[in-house]
This record gives C-alpha cells, sequence and structure tokens, in this order.
C-alpha cells in the first residue's frame, strides 16, 4: 500500500482547462499535450485524458515505451515519441501507430526497415536543429534525410507526417535566437516542400511560444508545463493558467526544543531561542530537493516557514518559533498559492532552478490523488 503520509493532489478539471485556454492562444493550430515524465509527475494517464478532454488532439512522450503505456491504456490520439535511442522498440511502435521523431539518417534507415519487416508504414516527424543544438538533424545534414525520408516514402516504407523543432530560449522574449531558430525553421520547410515533403503538420512552439509568438504557430503547438498550469515565462504572468497539483502532508511530530538546539544532520540550522518544532515527513526519497536545506517554502500552523535544517530521506523539520501546531495538522508545500500556501514557482525560485524540475521530481512514492474540476480541496 502507498503510504498514507503525504499526498499530491491533482486537479484533471484543471488540466482541461489550461488546456482548453492555450487552445485558444494557439489561433486554430492544433495543440499536442506533452505528457512525458509521467505527465510532469501528475500522472501520464490521467493527465493526457485531461488535455484530450480540454482540446488537445495530440500527445507527446519522450520515449517510445511512454507512448505504448498511452496505447496500453486505450488512448488512441495521435501520439509522438521523440527521444529514439538504439534498440528502441520500433517494431511495436509501428504496430501501435506511434509517431516517430527522426533526428538523424541512421535512425530513418532503421524505421524504414523495420517498418519493411513489419508490412506496415510507419510515420515520423523529421526533426531540424534550428539552433538548440541538442537532438535534431544539423542544416548540413538536412537535404540527406529529407531525400532519404522522400525515397522511403515512395517506397511505401513510410509517411512523413510531420517537420518540426525545438526553441532554445523562447522563454526570454527578445533572445536574439528566437528569430535565428524561426529563420533556420522556415529554410528547413522550404527544403523538405522542395524534396517532395507533404507533412499533416509542421511544429516549433513549445510553452513559451504558443503564449507568445502567435508567429510560430504553424499547424499545431506544443504545450506541456504550461497544460499543468505553471507558468513558463519567470518575467511575465498568466493568471488565466492555474497550478494543477497541490502537495499535502501532514505533521508527523511536535516538539518543543531550547534555545541553542541543533537540527538535523549536520546541525546546518541552530534555534536562536526556544522553539516549537514540526517534523514534516517528506524527503529526497520524496523528490523533495536535499538542496531546499534552510530554503525551501511550506505553508504549517497557518504561516509559510521555511526548512530549518537538513532535507533527509524521509523528513524535514520546521522551527514554528512559539506558534502551536500538533501531530496531524495540514501542512502544503506548495498548490495554486490561493490560500497563501507556497507554489512551485516559489520553491524553484528559492532553490535557483524551474518550477518543471519541482513538479517532475516529486515520487511515486507519494500517492497522486485525482480530482476533476475541484478547487483546492482540503486533505483529509
Amino acid at each position: 500500500m502507498p503510504p498514507s503520509f503525504a499526498e499530491a493532489r491533482v486537479d484533471l478539471g484543471v488540466i482541461s482547462e489550461n488546456v482548453a485556454v492555450l487552445r485558444g492562444r494557439a489561433q486554430g493550430a492544433q495543440v499536442m499535450g506533452v505528457v512525458k515524465a509521467d505527465g510532469y509527475g501528475h500522472g501520464m494517464i490521467p493527465a493526457a485524458r485531461a488535455m484530450l478532454a480540454g482540446g488537445a488532439t495530440w500527445l507527446g512522450t519522450a520515449f517510445i515505451e511512454e507512448a505504448l503505456e498511452l496505447r496500453g491504456a486505450g488512448i488512441q490520439a495521435p501520439t509522438v515519441a521523440w527521444i529514439i535511442p538504439p534498440g528502441a522498440p520500433l517494431s511495436a511502435a509501428i504496430a501501435a501507430d506511434i509517431d516517430l521523431g527522426v533526428s538523424a539518417l541512421w535512425l530513418l534507415d532503421e524505421i524504414a526497415t523495420a517498418a519493411r519487416e513489419a508490412g506496415r508504414r510507419a510515420r515520423v516527424h523529421l526533426k531540424a536543429d534550428t539552433g538548440l543544438t541538442r537532438g535534431g538533424v544539423t542544416a548540413a545534414d538536412w537535404p540527406d534525410v529529407v531525400t532519404a525520408a522522400a525515397r522511403a516514402e515512395a517506397a511505401g516504407l513510410l509517411q512523413v507526417t510531420g517537420v518540426w523543432s525545438h526553441f532554445a530560449c523562447a522563454d526570454e522574449p527578445g533572445h536574439p535566437s528566437i528569430a535565428s531558430q524561426i529563420n533556420v525553421f522556415h529554410e528547413a520547410l522550404e527544403v523538405a516542400e522542395k524534396g517532395g515533403l507533404r507533412p499533416e503538420v509542421r511544429h516549433l512552439a513549445n510553452s513559451p511560444a504558443t503564449l507568445t509568438l502567435p508567429e510560430t504557430h504553424f499547424d499545431m503547438v506544443r504545450t506541456g508545463i504550461a497544460s499543468y498550469g505553471i507558468n513558463p515565462i519567470p518575467e511575465l504572468t498568466f493568471p488565466e493558467l492555474r497550478p494543477a497539483m497541490t502537495l499535502h502532508t501532514k505533521i508527523a511530530l511536535v516538539k518543543r526544543v531550547p534555545e541553542g538546539s541543533g537540527i538535523s544532520y549536520g546541525h546546518r540550522y541552530t534555534t536562536t531561542r526556544p522553539s516549537t518544532l514540526a517534523l514534516i515527513p517528506l524527503g529526497y526519497g520524496d523528490g523533495i530537493p536535499r538542496a531546499a536545506t534552510n530554503l525551501g517554502p511550506v505553508l504549517a500552523a497557518g504561516r509559510r516557514r521555511t526548512v530549518a535544517g537538513t532535507v533527509c530521506m524521509d523528513q524535514f523539520v520546521l522551527d514554528l518559533g512559539d506558534d502551536d501546531a500538533e501531530a496531524g495538522d495540514d501542512a502544503i508545500l506548495f498548490g495554486p498559492g490561493d490560500n497563501g500556501e507556497p507554489t512551485a514557482e516559489d520553491w524553484a525560485a528559492a532553490l535557483g532552478t524551474i518550477p518543471y524540475e519541482i513538479v517532475t521530481r516529486i515520487s511515486p512514492r507519494v500517492p497522486r490523488v485525482y480530482v476533476g474540476g475541484e478547487r483546492s480541496p482540503s486533505f483529509p
């Protein structure tokens, strides 16, 4: 049985509403809901269904195995998997009508071979590296990949259903790389068109570009973190997006200690007066960063507190000063912020990271509890 010490409450209605907002921003382009990494920690299958309910028409995963899990759950929406290392289950993907991201000529050849052996045409999205310099086909290799794809398409081995790329700095409005990548993407599309390819969807925009760069929407936008209600652009605000996850727990122990008490491993926090301490039964084994030592914000005993001392594998401590609390009282690490609780963005700011990491790293040991359309439900 999963532990009862905490839960990550996920509002699926909020995810649907966020996708509906993003669909409106997409101005007629289709929306791909990205559900990789277990739906950014929210639960891949429930999140996928909520996104489709909100108007997404495609789903995106990192790996074929994730896409196969969607198919196993009966979700048949068009789905793209885009990180495909050697040895990936290409035949299973082709049989399940999973679209495959292609970033190299060798992979295109392997997919064509797998399609020939399966007697079934593969669906592929050719990825151009327009400046992120991560996955994707370089400009130098792009013409050869287009030519090979067109040849395989003519042979009935595959269908180029998409041409796409990914931004490096769309979360930094005005960054010079944005305009450069848009130009390079147009050039890649021109090469693909001259090579005889007619993809169903051209897609470049991620969450921040969906919100701020309408010229990048093309046929489809890919919305990941924004679908879960987390702001992808720190310097801007989007109040129409609402965080879907609230991380609750209950205080496990309360005790009074004297001034000068060293707390937790290494005594990296020492009380400066007689204090009431609250033990929170979450730690880095649950996805709470150890780097949150003396930094992480938590709502407890009616006020925001800061982690006191080292975050351990299963627990950390709060210094409540002279405030009263009892074992079993609620504590909220992050949520929408409606009741004064921190948000995932607050945690990210405190730790010098991004909110994507905060929600995605919450471990499977913390049960996910799903509600639909409710607002800030209380932790039972």
